[in-house]
């Protein structure tokens, strides 16, 4: 084997040397990516997006979809930013679901509002878009702003950011920033490759969210990551490949007056009598069924959070007074569904749910609460569960009360359904969503609701009305029937 001479050695040392010898600091990385100068940029790619706390099982990462279009434009200044997308849902081997169709977001927020504009839910084709406000999605959505690179670059300026070297040349970078602390990466070549941070949620409470960047490149005039990946709860949720990069692009985002001018939406409940001691409680876009069991009550289903599920127990205890909620069923895992669980926890109830759950409900709800501390985390107290798997559970009570599990849906696999059968009342949600009275039956049956149907019939349960937990309408088999196309 040849040996390098002298001089191949000394010159490797010396460029070695000089090529370690920048230090990355924050503002040297702020001038590599020329973040004073960038008032407003438009990023465009394509690749994967995912749906965020609707994975088929709580061992399994989030939906994949595919995107063909992302459009993202940022005003740092205001700050404000609209993401558009085309994206339809991946095929999964050996998972039934719905057709999938393609869907075209389009989000904003701006300073402290954040709204999308689509058609209403359920309209005709053709039907206007509008703006509707979202108000619960600001956090995110700003998240998102700052931490772009030079977004996150302008942010550290400007709040004085703590910077430690790291051995390699590169810098790790830390701030606070509208009551959330933001910690990034900065290579030896002034490039952003990581900014971290927590975003509130139900249920996982300080929910981690990293974004990664690599492979930089000149986009006319301006550096920028090609692609970018970003992972939330553990999981991913984006995976960019950057095609366009435009600098100071026009980004003029307006609040709409509709948005501007809107009440924050009233968290409403209302009681519904299905039968003696069997109340509907619905309001807005999730619903909860009250059972009284003569001397306490039973819950199915905590949706969405804690405001929700407020007032629900408000609305149940002036329905039902003076009885305690000893349990509390959850249909399945999906974070809109189980969001208000850990309220009926500090109520005292027991959680009956799938086993699957019962690990990863136990795990979540460990994490910390800084940012917007329910009140399970002031009062730690300990949660109990019960759970269901094939085999059927069953409550003793005033009305009997059955769990089923819902087997080999394409939806969720620790899916459960509730059955009455005094009452012949079945309980679900995400399987069967009726549509209003008028509507024209879909064109093709949803294949949730088709296997919905299958185990009914396997269980040869005696169903006379659906109470589904998505909804305008409490409807019967034979709505069911003609949903899916199937003659009684």
């Amino acid at each position: 084997m040849r040996r390098p001479t002298v001089l191949a050695v000394v010159l490797a040392t010396a460029f070695t040397a000089a090529a370690c010898g920048h230090k990355a600091t924050l503002q040297s990385s702020a001038d590599a990516l020329g973040a004073a100068g960038v008032k407003s940029i438009e990023i465009a790619g394509s690749g994967r997006w995912y749906q965020f706390g609707q994975a088929a099982s709580p061992r399994t990462s989030w939906p994949q979809f595919d995107v063909t279009s992302y459009t993202a434009t940022i005003n740092y200044e205001t700050p404000a930013a609209r993401v558009q997308m085309t994206r339809k849902q991946s095929i999964t081997p050996g998972r039934v679901r719905p057709t999938p169709t393609e869907q075209r977001p389009d989000q904003y927020v701006s300073g402290a509002a954040a709204w999308n504009v689509a058609p209403p839910a359920n309209s005709p084709p053709n039907t206007p878009a509008v703006p509707t406000s979202q108000p619960a999605a600001v956090a995110e959505r700003t998240v998102e702003i700052w931490a772009t690179p030079q977004g996150f670059l302008k942010a550290a300026l400007a709040n004085n950011a703590t910077t430690t070297p790291t051995d390699d040349g590169g810098a790790d970078v830390t701030f606070t920033a509208g009551g959330r602390t933001y910690k990034g990466r900065i290579n030896p070549q002034d490039e952003v490759v990581r900014v971290q941070t927590v975003i509130d949620d139900p249920v996982l409470g300080d929910a981690p969210v990293a974004f990664r960047y690599s492979d930089y490149k000149d986009f006319g005039g301006i550096k920028f990551p090609s692609i970018i990946a970003r992972e939330q709860g553990g999981y991913p949720v984006l995976e960019l490949t950057v095609s366009a990069v435009t600098l100071n692009a026009a980004a003029d985002i307006t609040v709409p007056a509709e948005v501007s001018n809107a009440a924050l939406p009233a968290i409403t409940a209302t009681a519904e009598r299905l039968a003696d001691g069997v109340y509907y409680i619905k309001g807005g876009t999730h619903h909860s069924v009250a059972i009284d069991q003569g001397d306490h009550i039973v819950i199915v289903e905590a949706p969405q959070n804690e405001a929700r599920s407020l007032a629900v127990i408000e609305k149940v205890k002036a329905t039902i007074p003076k009885k305690p909620i000893r349990y509390v069923i959850n249909t399945h895992h999906h974070f809109d569904h189980s969001g208000g669980l850990r309220t009926y926890v500090n109520e005292g109830a027991t959680v009956i749910t799938h086993e699957m759950n019962k690990p990863y409900y136990e795990q979540a709800w460990k994490a910390p609460r800084t940012l917007n501390p329910d009140l399970l985390a002031k009062s730690s107290k300990t949660a109990t569960f019960q759970t269901f798997n094939k085999s059927k559970l069953e409550l003793k009570g005033r009305h009997p009360i059955e769990v089923h599990m819902i087997q080999s849906n394409g939806h969720n696999d620790g899916f459960g359904m509730i059955f009455l059968p005094v009452e012949g009342i079945l309980i679900e949600g995400d399987a069967y969503t009726p549509l209003a009275a008028n509507a024209p039956p879909p064109a093709s049956p949803n294949p949730y609701s088709v296997n919905l149907y299958d185990n009914i019939q396997r269980l040869k349960l005696n169903v006379r009305q659906i109470a589904a937990l998505h909804g305008p309408r409490l409807t019967t088999m034979a709505d069911l029937r003609a949903a899916i196309q199937k003659k009684g």
